[in-house]
């Protein structure tokens, strides 16, 4: 039934359109005040804002670090981590070691940014907001005999600086001959002195230590990690990069793959049933690190650097798993196998029988994923925590971590 034909066309007595000059004027100053209102509402800038609650605009993030941090850097460089991974949020595998999102993921999601992609993914790509450098096994120092046999990335921390380096110089090229792939995909050259720079990077280099050394010989070691994490940031500020977000590490001895391996003794073990010592090691480096951090503020005036204290947050949660709503705070949904600890997504073999291990029947209710990484649950508990700055050295949240006037 076609009603809009041209003979049904009514016309309008020229008198019912006719308005005072008083009531023209009125009437078009309403209408350029709503375009104003829903321009401003619609611009680029203004729509980040909107989604991150207002503070500072960050365009972009880089992150460094390992699998806490990891979007799907090892999944591109060496195998598809597979299901279950995933489970929980995405509904499949997606480069991250847990059932959902990692910390970085909430960061992204609060300035009101799309999740990193991976670097080294070079499948469907988009850089155009930051790019993550993180790989999972990744470690602080660079590859050694001890680090490789042990099995970890040889992506370390320096090789993740260089492809930064690399990422950067030719982002800078390609828009200097004006592609119209880096106009769409890769950041603005001014974005990289405007984007957020986080690490989380330095659990492997205590596991490794742990597998080949004495407790005494790694409280020998925590320094030259946290120097060179030091000189890592220093590198990046020579690059341009003015805000930083930097976390600390966990407690290492709550972790399911710790307690299973390394069986608390009674004279090393502290409430919550963790190995008291490996939480002694890790807080002995994060008081390094916090050091070299204050040291870094002396030298670049001009940068803010936000020291995050993860190992509170996550201690926290560990001591008060069931106030949270979660349960067991030792135990983890995949995994373990009684006294044993296996790749999730693995098929176990105990006493000559292979065993399939399916997930637990409700992720969201489990602190550890799979007995080394943390759920997308504990992730989002501490990710609200974190961003709301009560757990900065400064007390600074994400929203307000601009980097700082230049110095005169």
């Amino acid at each position: 039934m076609d009603g809009a034909r041209p003979g049904n066309v009514i016309r309008r007595q020229p008198h019912s359109t006719r308005r005072s000059p008083l009531e023209a004027a009125v009437a078009l100053a309403l209408l350029i005040i709503a375009y104003w209102a829903f321009s401003a509402t619609r611009s680029p800038s203004n729509v980040s804002r909107a989604n991150s609650g207002g503070g500072c605009n960050f365009p972009a993030i880089f992150n460094f670090g390992d699998s806490n941090s990891d979007t799907g850097g090892k999944s591109a460089a060496f195998h598809r981590i597979p299901y279950p991974n995933g489970v929980t949020f995405f509904g499949k595998p997606s480069g991250r070691y847990s059932d959902g999102k990692v910390i970085l993921d909430f960061v992204a999601e609060k300035l009101g940014l799309p999740y990193l992609t991976a670097y080294l993914d070079s499948i469907g790509a988009n850089f155009r907001h930051g790019a993550n450098f993180a790989t999972g096994g990744s470690t602080i120092e660079p590859l050694n005999t001890r680090i490789f046999q042990g099995g970890y990335s040889p992506i370390s921390l320096d090789i993740q600086l260089w492809q930064f380096e690399q990422f950067k110089a030719r982002t800078l090229e390609l828009h200097e001959e004006g592609s119209s792939y880096a106009k769409t995909r890769l950041p603005r050259p001014e974005d990289f002195g405007k984007a957020l720079y986080t690490i989380d990077i330095v659990q492997n280099d205590l596991h490794s230590a742990l597998e080949s050394m004495t407790e005494e010989q790694m409280l020998e070691l925590l320094p030259s990690l946290t120097t060179r994490l030091a000189g890592a940031v220093d590198k990046l500020y020579q690059q341009g990069a003015r805000a930083f977000w930097i976390h600390n590490t966990g407690p290492i001895g709550c972790l399911p793959f710790s307690v299973i391996t390394y069986p608390p003794e009674p004279n090393n073990v502290d409430g919550n049933g963790c190995v008291a010592s490996h939480n002694e090691i890790a807080q002995a480096l994060n008081r390094l690190l916090k050091d070299q951090v204050s040291k870094l503020r002396l030298r670049l005036p001009d940068a803010k650097l936000n020291f995050i204290d993860l190992y509170s947050v996550r201690y926290s949660l560990i001591s008060e798993a069931k106030k949270h709503g979660f349960a067991d705070p030792l135990g983890c949904c995949c995994g373990r196998y009684g006294d044993r600890h296996f790749d999730c997504w693995k098929k176990a073999v105990v006493n000559g029988t292979e065993i399939s291990l399916t997930p637990c029947r409700d992720p969201l209710k489990v602190i550890s994923w799979d007995g080394v990484h943390y759920s997308h649950a504990a992730n989002e508990w501490a990710a609200e925590r974190i961003i709301n700055g009560s757990l900065s050295d400064i007390h600074v949240p994400l929203l307000e971590s601009c980097p700082n006037p230049a110095s005169p």
